[in-house]
């Protein structure tokens, strides 16, 4: 049980307010590379403030606060130029530093435009998507994780809109003895009533669960029946890289869950993964595709018969904002209650004007981030990526059959 007051300090995210100064201390995606290539304007929403992505004229990205700071209209109905986006409603200009250029209606030798800056924050590119950070100078570094920047696979990433708040789907991520329950037997029970055979990968018992903080985040660990520390769920388990991603996959399969806090209430969810095979050509991808994930069937009844809808049901149903302080936490739950602990431990470090967990600032280090994951997930990597390309979000991927195929290649040329 955590205490009303903590909990507002752990959620809310909005400018000012202890969790909002924590998590503006990281970079987040904010829109694919491709959401700019028909319209080079997007409006987005981030941390609780609304901001104009675009890209001006001369190819370059700019993030400006939505509101024109003459008379409050909103920047995405602008024009890009070469040198910034003008407002549509007076066509006042901002170079994509915020800096005001031009006021067209005032007088010829008006110095006021040099008076007018309004917030821009900065943005860059990396694995198919745009990054914002909207935290203070100096701005630490992109993490260039290893998914992100790998050769050699080909990627795709599901993502949808969720009404709750981003905390409650990272306490998820530090909470192994769900899978049997959630994706095990609640699966079976949704897979009986449809007469569908249920699978079999999520039903064993977690033995014994374990977590570390480590530079990154913390590492999730377990031990299911019939395995050992020996076996690699121990040994080398998996990240929650802080503050906002949980890395899973095995068998050529790998993936970031990225839970983008939009407000208090509205968490962006991404799926990214990258395909790595083993010994057969991946085909190049010029594009990354991107496909939407979704939770609620025609009737807004919650689609719970793969592992993501499962989870998304979980963490919907919790309400907007978790009430924490009517929780009742067992022993069971050591890994949520450590993650609140490190929560709390970071928002004091950014109070106490450090730098938390996980920030980059050394470019020799940030080449390239290798994080720690398991190979052979539940004693199987192959059965784990089998049963997530028909029970995980895969299943609405465009390029499923893509993967599926380019699966069957690698296995076939192994003597799998």
């Amino acid at each position: 049980m955590l205490s009303a007051e903590k909990n507002e300090r752990i959620t809310r995210v909005g400018p000012g307010t202890p969790m909002g100064d924590l998590l503006r201390r990281y970079w987040y995606p904010i829109a694919f590379e491709t959401d700019l290539d028909e319209f080079p304007i997007k409006q987005v929403r981030l941390l609780g403030e609304d901001l104009a992505l675009f890209r001006n004229g001369n190819g370059e990205l700019g993030l400006l606060t939505e509101a024109c700071p003459h008379r409050r209209a909103s920047l995405v109905c602008g024009v890009t130029e070469a040198n910034g986006l003008r407002c549509g409603y007076h066509g006042w200009l901002f170079a994509n530093d915020g800096q005001c250029l031009e006021q067209p209606a005032e007088p010829q030798h008006s110095t006021f435009a040099e008076r007018i800056k309004t917030t821009a924050y900065k943005v860059q590119q990396l694995g198919g998507l745009i990054f914002a950070y909207l935290g203070p100078d100096p701005a630490p570094l992109l993490p260039r994780y290893d998914l992100f920047v790998w050769d050699g696979v080909m990627r795709d990433v599901g993502h949808t809109m969720l009404p709750c708040n981003f905390l409650q789907i990272m306490e998820n991520s530090v909470d192994p003895h769900h899978v049997e329950w959630l994706h095990g037997r609640y699966m079976a029970f949704i897979n009986e009533l449809k007469g569908v055979e249920a699978p079999q990968t999520f039903t064993k018992r977690h033995a014994k669960i374990g977590f570390d903080v480590f530079e990154h985040g913390i590492i999730k660990r377990r031990v299911l029946e019939g395995m050992t520390e020996e076996d690699e769920d121990w040994k080398v388990g998996h990240p929650l890289v802080f503050p906002h991603m949980l890395r899973v996959g095995a068998g050529g399969q790998y993936q970031f869950q990225i839970r983008v806090p939009v407000d208090d209430t509205h968490t962006w969810h991404l799926w990214y993964t990258c395909y790595r095979p083993g010994e057969v050509e991946v085909p190049r991808q010029d594009v990354i595709p991107n496909y939407e994930v979704p939770y609620l069937d025609d009737r807004g009844n919650f689609i719970t018969d793969f592992v993501d809808g499962q989870d998304m049901m979980a963490w919907v149903t919790q309400g907007e904002i978790s009430e924490r302080d009517k929780e009742r936490l067992g022993k069971s739950d050591m890994g949520i209650t450590l993650l609140r602990r490190v929560v709390l431990e970071q928002i004091k470090r950014v109070e106490d004007g450090q730098d938390p967990l996980g920030v980059m600032r050394d470019p020799a280090a940030n080449e390239i981030i290798d994080l720690p994951q398991e190979k052979e997930k539940y004693g199987s990597g192959q059965a784990f990526r089998t049963e997530f390309l028909k029970l995980g979000q895969a299943r609405y991927s465009p390029i499923k059959d893509e993967i599926r195929e380019l699966y069957e290649r690698a296995e076939a040329k192994a003597g799998v």
